[in-house]
């Protein structure tokens, strides 16, 4: 009988399948190998391997995982990679079966998103444009009180996911231009809005990075010096959560996906349809989208309190 394949050689080979079919990108290839080695070291401790481990290991695996005080969330994504994996294995022929059919996955309840109001979006967004204008400033300032402000305007306008938004290419700017073609997830393509107030922030920030010198070659929107050669989205994040302490915003109540939330809670809550927020956040199912309908309900229930001839 020939030797099971190692659990190195097993993780890559789904890792491999995730990236070339799926177009994973990389935070989600290091998200699964993390899950995945963690299972294997388990598994490993026990005596056991990914190519022999059955229900009981795989269901021992996210009891001791519960034991360590993890929530329910991360529960519910080591148990999908895991799934996912030995998926995999079955259809490609590296095992017969797959032990985890059987697995229930762990119960939590689904929160609602954290959403900034309209009024402090508006905050969030004039504290970033404040003394872009004021030649007196630094032009290093106001450039960086620039990038924010293109940053801030483009994320509202459009919803992108904070990946998408730092690694916009420069023609994302062209003059002109109201919508933008953004790659996602699985490699697929989509159309999103580009706003006046958002094509303004942009060029606005491009006149003061070419004044700086810094108006080059490269093909980034946002440029950086890093190895990356854009902005990170980490960068983003803790310049973001500087900002809203100083719109009076609690820094905990600020990320860039909060921004991403109040795009879709704000687009329902005046008028639009669910489907046309599915095509705009990228989401393949709208299922997922579908976490947004708390702001559906209270706008029904406004329209009956403010409509209804007998809600006196």
């Amino acid at each position: 009988m020939p030797k099971p394949a190692s659990d190195s050689r097993l993780i890559n080979a789904f890792l491999d399948m995730v990236s070339a079919e799926r177009g994973g990108a990389d935070n989600t290839l290091q998200a699964y190998r993390r899950d995945l080695t963690d299972y294997s070291d388990f598994l490993r401790g026990r005596g056991g391997a990914i190519a022999t481990a059955g229900a009981d290991e795989a269901r021992a695996h996210l009891a001791a995982l519960t034991d360590l005080g993890f929530k329910a969330t991360t529960l519910a994504r080591h148990l999908s990679a895991i799934r996912q994996l030995h998926k995999f294995l079955y259809a490609e022929g590296f095992r017969t079966d797959d032990p985890t059919g059987v697995l229930d996955g762990p119960k939590r309840g689904r929160s609602l998103p954290k959403v900034l109001d309209e009024a402090e979006v508006d905050r969030l967004l004039a504290a970033a444009a404040e003394g872009i204008e004021d030649a007196a400033r630094p032009l290093t300032e106001r450039l960086r009180a620039a990038r924010m402000s293109a940053l801030l305007e483009t994320l509202y306008a459009s919803g992108l996911r904070v990946s998408e938004l730092v690694s916009l290419k420069r023609t994302a700017a062209r003059p002109g231009l109201d919508m933008l073609s953004v790659v996602g997830k699985g490699a697929k393509e989509r159309l999103v809005p580009l706003t006046e107030a958002a094509r303004r922030a942009m060029q606005a920030y491009l006149g003061l990075l070419a004044q700086a010198g810094r108006n080059g070659a490269s093909p980034w929107l946002f440029p950086s010096f890093g190895e990356s050669g854009h902005l990170t989205r980490q960068h983003f994040a803790r310049e973001l959560k500087q900002l809203a302490v100083s719109a009076g915003i609690r820094a905990d109540r600020i990320s860039p996906h909060v921004l991403r939330h109040a795009f879709a809670s704000h687009l329902l809550q005046n008028g639009a349809d669910l489907r046309s927020v599915q095509m705009m956040l990228g989401h393949a199912d709208i299922a997922t989208t579908q976490i947004y309908t708390h702001v559906l309900d209270e706008r029904v229930k406004s329209m009956v309190r403010d409509l209804h001839p007998l809600a006196d």
